[in-house]
């Protein structure tokens, strides 16, 4: 999840207000959103692989909680590769 938020913070905070002031085009988001996204994702499948592996108590909570957090950045992604190709 530290990847996701990652990818939020480097989406919605750094590239907006640090490229602009170093003279970086502000197009640059998608080239470094999307890799960013991509590793998220897989490491957001890979924690609840091991919620599920370990038959943790609070398996079906953290999975309800990983969901959300996949469906927000497969949003970003998809968002992201949109302002690419536009």
């Amino acid at each position: 999840m530290l990847l996701s938020a990652l990818r939020c913070l480097l989406s919605y905070v750094i590239l907006p207000v640090v490229t602009p002031v170093l003279g970086v085009a502000a197009s640059v988001g998608p080239y470094i959103g999307i890799p960013v996204a991509l590793v998220a994702l897989v490491f957001d499948i890979k924690g609840v692989r091991r919620f599920w592996l370990a038959n943790h108590r609070w398996k079906w909570s953290m999975t309800v909680l990983y969901a959300a957090v996949i469906a927000m950045v497969l949003g970003l992604l998809i968002g992201s590769i949109y302002s690419l190709f536009s």
